[in-house]
């Protein structure tokens, strides 16, 4: 495999993590470097010496830094063909002298409009790199003879590399740094469009990028890309003998969780605490669920976040056995308490953040995996404006189907199809059970006493036997209990069941042919209903 030797290499970057010991390691194979603005300042102050960019150029930096490295010289000793004597002998007319290695990481645009939401134009637009971009795909264009390092982390391999063939570099360690590159370039340049069609002036509608309640959203957009890398490999997919692994987009700051306790989070486990995510954003108050396969086998709202634990937890405790907890405020030590004392075993526990009382009793359990979001449950939604599926054929987007919102906003476009009405007190807890329908899977029907789960439905063909396993699952609480179902009902058999079952009340989207046949059945046995004209399918 063929070697290539580094004599000069150019290093420009805004992270300096390992720079100092890496440079230390080029000067000492007696390679020249050349460097720009801080970095260079950097290499000086650690004592490496280094050719300003300006005096191998013969040009200065000019219009305050923006134009550095944008020069023949540069371009022409990272493009020009060393095994084309045509190339050779033009750089050899125009003083091009070759460079044969770049190290440039970028400025950290993503970083600087994320961390801080009301970074002005101005000041972000400052954060886009042109210099850096430039040298990183002139260099990885001609991986045959220039080797391009855009990542610290890729520094450790390259030095052993270096110190094994004496400043030489492989084909197959530039080629692989090479495709680095423009999948970071890429996924940099996505960074940058998706900021500017979010700014209020951009002309294609409003100023907000990701659907919120209440406001316009923009288009979907035009081109999609993707550009990740991957995190870790995990043990298996949904079943053993389907590999796994879990991918970060290259500019993240940070994911939207991290695990405090606990062995190694699985396919699944990934999929149920996104699911209980979702959950827990939908309830402004006290809130908890448990999870199982992705969707919620009991969820509860209660003055405390225990009390809410302990009522998810009832509403159906053997399918909770072996599932993942989820709170929507801290957990403190009670609510520990309660989870051990309910559940002999279950996967994960979920929530903003952990009490240190709480973490020590919860970190007794080896294997049991606590997940904290980083930025809170709103930012973790944030992070995800859209739903996305790939399919052999393609890839579906659409909006995230986003937490309903205030129950004032809920009200306004609920109204009530039959004689019966319920009473302004008993509005709060039919909301309640609409807010957790949209959680499950279709076809979904929750049965709910209060503020909370009694009976769950889930994922049927048939609504009909999605109501009948919802009333079975509750028992005697379905006596005066408020159903949701998250799709109108065709007909009017599954009114008949929950009349049997003496269900209060219906709260669903309404709209189907037979409308008429279902209110008057409703009308029949004495069951108040409402119609959200809002379908919740969740597949």
């Amino acid at each position: 495999m063929p070697l290539r030797t580094i004599h000069r290499a150019l290093i420009s970057v805004s992270d300096k993590t390992g720079i100092l010991d890496f440079a230390r390691l080029l000067h000492g194979l007696g390679i020249e470097i050349l460097s720009t603005g801080g970095t260079l300042k950097t290499l000086k102050a650690g004592g490496i010496p280094t050719t300003p960019v300006e005096s191998f150029t013969g040009f200065p930096e000019i219009l305050e830094g923006r134009v550095k490295t944008l020069h023949p010289k540069i371009h022409g000793g990272l493009l020009y063909r060393r095994d084309r004597s045509t190339h050779v002998q033009e750089a050899k007319k125009h003083g091009i002298q070759p460079i044969d290695l770049v190290i440039v990481n970028l400025y950290p645009f993503k970083q600087v409009v994320e961390a801080r939401p009301a970074v002005s134009l101005e000041e972000a637009i400052e954060n886009i790199d042109i210099g850096g971009p430039s040298m990183l795909r002139s260099a990885a264009k001609n991986f045959d003879a220039v080797t391009v390092i855009c990542d610290p982390a890729d520094y450790e391999e390259i030095a052993g590399e270096l110190k094994e063939h004496s400043g030489k570099i492989s084909e197959k360690s530039r080629k692989r740094l090479a495709l680095k590159v423009f999948e970071r370039t890429a996924a940099y340049d996505k960074a940058i469009a998706a900021y500017l069609r979010s700014e209020p002036n951009y002309d294609q509608g409003s100023k907000l990028a990701r659907p919120i309640p209440g406001e316009e959203a923009l288009p979907l957009p035009d081109q999609l890309s993707f550009s990740l890398i991957k995190a870790n490999d995990l043990r298996y997919g949904e079943n053993p003998h389907q590999r796994s692994a879990l991918y970060f987009p290259l500019s993240a700051v940070k994911p939207a969780f991290e695990t405090l306790h606990g062995k190694e989070l699985s396919y699944n486990n990934f999929l149920d605490i996104e699911a209980a995510s979702d959950v827990l954003l939908e309830f402004p108050k006290p809130a908890a669920c448990v999870i199982k396969h992705s969707n919620p086998c009991g969820i509860a709202e209660a003055p405390s976040i225990s009390e809410a634990l302990d009522k998810a937890i009832e509403c159906d405790l053997m399918s909770a056995f072996g599932g993942i907890v989820g709170v929507n405020q801290p957990c403190d030590l009670e609510t520990a308490k309660l989870a051990f004392d309910r559940l002999s075993f279950f996967e994960v526990f979920v929530a903003p953040s952990f009490e240190p009382a709480a973490l020590r009793l919860l970190k007794t359990r080896k294997n049991l995996r606590l997940i904290a979001f980083t930025d809170g449950l709103d930012a973790s939604l944030m992070k995800k404006p859209w739903d996305i599926k790939f399919l052999r054929t393609g890839i579906l987007l659409q909006d995230k189907n986003l937490p309903l919102g205030n129950s004032g906003k809920m009200k306004s476009k609920i109204h009530f199809v039959t004689k019966i009405k319920l009473e302004e007190k008993e509005m709060e807890p039919l909301l309640f059970a609409w807010r957790c329908v949209k959680q499950v899977k279709s076809n979904a029907i929750v049965l709910t006493q209060g503020f909370q789960t009694v009976g769950i439905g889930a994922g049927q063909m048939s609504r009909v036997d999605s109501v009948d396993i919802a009333c079975r699952k509750a028992g005697y609480r379905t006596d005066g209990a408020f159903l949701a179902s998250d799709a109108f009902f065709p007909m009017p058999d599954s009114i008949e069941i929950a009349a049997d079952h003496k269900i209060r009340a219906i709260i669903q989207p309404g709209g189907s042919l037979r409308d008429a046949d279902v209110i008057a059945a409703c009308d029949r046995f004495g069951i108040a209903m409402a119609f959200t004209g809002e379908r919740h399918f969740r597949h």
